[in-house]
């Protein structure tokens, strides 16, 4: 029997705050798995979280205090243009 899995593989934080999330799909055949492919996203603080799992959702809200929204909008801000 197939069995299709998805799971939240890693949440990074990177150094400007912004979280790096990898999603793993897994096929699963009578218990053996036959398939990883990775899914990679970044989140910047402040993002709406909407539709993130509540892991990612629990990780940013602990990370994304008002200083650090404040800091990377900043630091956006003075990027070269």
């Amino acid at each position: 029997m197939l069995e299709k899995i998805i799971v939240i593989d890693s949440i990074k934080i990177l150094e400007d705050s912004q979280i790096e999330i990898q999603q793993a799909t897994k096929i699963i055949d009578n218990g053996v798995e036959i398939s990883r492919v990775y899914h990679n996203w970044c989140l910047a603080p402040g993002q709406v979280l909407q539709g993130q799992t509540a892991r990612v959702t629990k990780a940013a809200n602990a990370m994304w205090t008002p200083d650090v929204i404040a800091a990377y909008k900043a630091k956006l801000i003075n990027l070269p243009k």
